[in-house]
């Protein structure tokens, strides 16, 4: 039987960062070294609050033979005048959180051995200054439903501690409440009375709306470029009416519909001066053409436990291809892939693969598609090879479609798809597991209609923090080729972000998917169907999560047809993923931004592939895996850089094996070590044959 490899690991070499902070250095300052730093009288605001508001920090606990390591710490030391200011802004702090009575009663400077000290600062908190009275005016003037949105939900109100920051956000509410309902000109002013004395602060907030504005014409700022002035105002009309009610939110809207124009490198939609005796606001739309010829180069690679690959990316782009905008772009990729892993290739194991991976997408796109403002003509063609446990793929895939986007957020792309593909499998498959498992002759044809919508309202594709990501893709084959089939995939995430300066991160994912065959002599061909593991289930490696089929190894002898009646035979074998017809996948992820680009994450998936539709088979249940694990992201311009590292949990059967017959019992397929070669899994084990744990190190986002 063929032993499991272990995965290997990248180990950075701190030494070279050692000697490069070594060249170089600022000369030690001459006060002592700050050892400590007590805040005593602390309570309603932790220490950890007021310290990160003051210049004076304490040094790190690490020896200094560590200190040259990052994230690990740095000294720190004592400046007499930083000091005082600090006691200045300590008081200064408290103040701007409500309590304008916190005063610092002593603060002492120890020397605790030479040319080291021990800072100690003693506070009186005091009461907090609260909120007693609230008055808003100004409003009376407008309608009864605008006076309420209006008013609601301030982030101050009576009782409530009298914080500097809620007061300014109150004032900021207020006027961005006015300008969304139309008052261009509205001015938001406030007055605080504190009664220090009583502890009680009488809020008024005076609001002078003015007239309410409707939208006027566009113009376009500096029309001279290659781009008409007429097509950046009719894409901004998508989102700005001339006659609607003014609303900041349009412009922001329209902004984003220009910069979708993709030839622009800054894009900025204001508002022009409002014109009392229309009651219109012109909009100014200001734009700088990007280079219309773009060149990109990059790289990446992949790693889990069962497939390894590197290769190299470069796309050319060219924005205003004959003319009108019109879009050209030639994207390459081009690597070598490993299966499982390196070592088994070095080791001669004759069941290793070893190939290249090649894609090459070549891509047209014409704006204005019969004159629609908001629909794109696209036409694409993706030629590619590569490898996969199962099979060997050599094909490609033409696309003809319009892309609508009735709003910045909204995309629904109805196309014709045409896949060819050179399907070739090496495995020695035996009775139990038929060639005809891969669904296809061996050129194989696909040809369908596809309907994909998305609606995208996260603040960022690479790394989101808040937002909602909706998706469906409908696929209807049967217009030729050798498959009828209808596919339907909804996809549904969330983000939301809480902490200090956002830094925390909870994001959900659900994806389903179901494949509903019409043909009587061939069930699904193996390029339709679903995979899993990987990034998106992180307890399996990639696509190892899926119905099996037990194969013998490429150097094992084949089982006799007849078995001797006493003395079965037996032959050393493996299991290959090939898909199924239904698919689960499940996500939560908190990520936590712990410093600069660094991120830590903690993790569940949840996954389910079936033989079977979804739904199809009362059993499913007992296929459904979850794996909880760690994770770190760096971010990079290309994307986070992503190390997760992954334990399945004892739950659920194992996987199915031979789902279109009975287990052949002259095959023993070995089983994976239980985490990272270590150990064994237990047959019964969730997922079994694959091991407890995984990891994957690539770059990108996983969602």
């Amino acid at each position: 039987m063929r032993p499991s490899a272990p995965g290997g690991w990248i180990r950075c070499g701190w030494v070279l960062i050692a000697l490069a902070g070594c060249a170089g250095g600022a000369p030690k300052p001459d006060g002592p070294m700050i050892d400590t730093l007590q805040i005593e009288g602390a309570k309603a605001i932790p220490p950890r609050e007021v310290k990160k508001k003051i210049l004076t920090a304490q040094s790190s606990f690490f020896p200094f033979w560590l200190q040259w390591l990052p994230l690990v710490g740095e000294d720190e030391y004592f400046d007499i005048n930083a000091w005082q200011a600090d006691l200045r802004r300590i008081e200064r702090f408290y103040q701007s959180e409500g309590f304008y009575q916190a005063r610092v009663l002593d603060d002492d400077v120890l020397e605790t051995k030479t040319g080291h000290v021990a800072l100690k600062v003693k506070l009186n908190e005091g009461e907090p200054t609260r909120i007693s009275e609230l008055t808003i005016v100004g409003l009376d003037a407008l309608a009864p439903e605008h006076q309420q949105q209006v008013r609601e939900k301030l982030p101050v109100k009576v009782g409530d501690t009298f914080r500097e920051a809620h007061w300014a956000e109150a004032k900021q509410a207020i006027a961005q409440r006015l300008l969304e309902l139309g008052y261009a000109e509205a001015v938001v002013e406030g007055e605080a009375v504190v009664d220090l004395e009583r502890g009680s602060a009488a809020l008024t907030l005076g609001a002078t709306p003015g007239p309410r504005y409707r939208f006027g014409n566009i113009f376009v700022a500096n029309p001279e470029g290659l781009v008409l002035p007429k097509w950046i105002v009719e894409q901004a009309e998508n989102a700005i009416r001339v006659g609607d009610w003014y609303t900041e939110s349009a412009l922001v809207e329209a902004q984003e519909l220009v910069f979708q124009m993709g030839v622009f490198g800054a894009v900025k939609v204001n508002r022009g001066a409002p014109d009392r005796q229309s009651g219109t606001v012109p909009v100014v739309v200001d734009v700088r053409e990007a280079p219309f010829r773009s060149v990109r180069g990059g790289g990446g690679l992949g790693v889990d436990p069962l497939r390894q690959q590197v290769y190299l990316v470069g796309e050319f782009t060219h924005r205003n291809f004959l003319g009108g905008l019109r879009r050209f772009s030639l994207r390459g990729k081009a690597g070598v892939a490993v299966l499982p892993t390196v070592w088994a290739v070095a080791s001669g194991d004759p069941s290793a693969k070893i190939g290249p991976v090649v894609q090459i997408t070549t891509e047209f796109e014409q704006p204005r598609f019969l004159s629609a403002r908001n629909l794109t003509g696209q036409l694409s063609l993706e030629l590619s090879s590569g490898l996969e446990p199962a099979y060997d793929y050599l094909g490609g895939t033409f696309r003809a479609g319009v892309v609508w986007r009735p709003s910045p957020h909204l995309a629904i792309f109805p196309s014709y798809n045409l896949d060819v593909y050179r399907l070739s499998s090496q495995l020695p498959l035996t009775v139990a597991a038929p060639a005809a498992l891969l669904g296809c002759p061996e050129i194989c044809v696909i040809s369908y209609l596809e309907q994909t919508l998305e609606w995208d309202r996260r603040d960022s594709k690479l790394e989101p923090k808040t937002g909602t990501f909706v998706g469906l893709s409908l696929q209807e084959g049967g217009l030729g080729g050798v498959f009828a089939f209808l596919r339907v995939q909804p996809e549904v995430r969330g983000y939301l972000s809480f902490g200090e300066e956002k830094r925390v991160t909870l994001a959900a994912k659900l994806k389903l998917g179901t494949l509903h065959s019409f043909n009587k002599d061939s069930d699904s061909p193996i390029m339709a169907r679903f995979f899993s593991g990987g990034s998106a289930m992180r307890g399996f490696s990639t696509r190892r999560l899926s119905p099996m089929i037990e194969s013998p190894l490429a150097n094992a002898p084949p089982p006799q047809p007849e078995p001797p009646p006493i003395a079965q035979q037996v032959v050393a074998g493996e299991t290959v993923p090939i898909g199924g017809k239904g698919l689960l996948e499940a996500s939560v992820e908190l990520r936590w931004n712990v410093w600069g680009d660094l991120v830590l994450a903690l993790f569940s998936d949840t996954g389910l592939v079936t033989w079977e539709s979804l739904g199809e088979s009362s059993n499913q249940l007992q296929y459904i895996y979850t794996s909880v694990g760690v994770g770190a992201r760096y971010r990079t311009p290309l994307g986070p850089i992503r190390l997760d590292l992954a334990v399945r949990l004892p739950l659920g059967s194992p996987q199915r094996l031979n789902p279109t017959g009975r287990a052949d019992p002259r095959i023993i397929a070995y089983q994976q070590g239980g985490c990272f070669g270590l150990g064994d899994t237990p047959t019964d084990w969730g997922g079994s044959p694959e091991g407890i744990c995984a990891f994957h190190l690539s770059i990108g986002e996983a969602f």
